[in-house]
């Protein structure tokens, strides 16, 4: 199940996880829903009229916009949304940016970083089983459709995925507040795959460990630590910018 407005239109325009039948609930704006609808019937998927009430208990008390959309998943892709670990490891680019989720908590988080990664291109997000937000109706919300578009595969433990990255030439780059290395003095082209750690903890010590570096985000207020979906933006922003440009800064 997946609803709101948007991604809804994000599942139908990806095309990657089938849709069954969109649900409509009667007396909803027709101005809103004129382009869903347009592009369900491009795509032959049935649009049902159903009484709110049922939409809500479908999407249990959530702010669903008058859409539910009922998906089966791609080819490769589970129930929840996730491909397998090869499946992302396999059709890397030359030059592939990743990023690895140390125990984001809060689904809203987990919805703004994933929909950072996919404006960002990145090409794959790797999030632990255990002890973190998962993919979720709110997180597919929060995230405004992007996770149709992007490759996210569940682990069991980061530490062991870490060592295959090293050994395909990744650079594994934690993000952490203290480092003497800012973001901007870190050369974030090439193979790299970004750390974030969770909220409350940042990125475990076991994890860290195993990074090849770790480099901060300068703070000059009273307080010491951003919201990490902000420095997921700030970083995975600087490497885009560095991959544009001919040469480090």
């Amino acid at each position: 199940m997946l609803y709101g407005v948007s991604p809804v239109i994000e599942a139908i325009r990806s095309g990657r996880r089938p849709i069954d039948r969109i649900l409509l609930a009667a007396g909803a704006q027709p101005a809103r829903l004129r382009e869903l609808v347009e592009l369900a019937q491009q795509r032959r998927i049935p649009c049902l009229q159903r009484d709110r009430r049922e939409l809500d208990e479908r999407a249990g008390g959530a702010n669903h916009q008058g859409v539910i959309a009922l998906l089966r998943p791609e080819k490769g892709r589970t129930e929840s949304g996730y491909v397998g670990e090869d499946t992302i490891l396999d059709a890397l680019g030359p030059t592939p940016l990743l990023v690895l989720l140390d125990g984001i908590e809060d689904p809203q988080n987990l919805g703004a970083i994933l929909r950072t990664c996919e404006g960002a291109g990145v090409e794959g997000v790797f999030l632990p089983a255990y002890r973190a937000a998962g993919l979720t109706e709110t997180v597919a919300k929060t995230s405004a459709g992007a996770i149709e578009h992007l490759r996210i595969a569940q682990v069991p433990n980061l530490v062991p995925l870490i060592a295959t990255l090293q050994e395909r030439g990744f650079w594994v780059v934690a993000v952490e507040g203290g480092s003497p290395t800012l973001y901007t003095q870190f050369d974030l082209r090439g193979s790299i795959a970004i750390v974030l750690g969770s909220e409350g903890k940042g990125v475990r010590r076991l994890v860290r460990e195993r990074c090849d570096a770790v480099i901060s985000i300068p703070m000059h207020g009273a307080l010491n630590s951003l919201n990490v979906s902000v420095a997921a933006g700030i970083v995975l922003f600087e490497a885009l910018r560095q991959r544009a440009s001919t040469s480090p800064e």
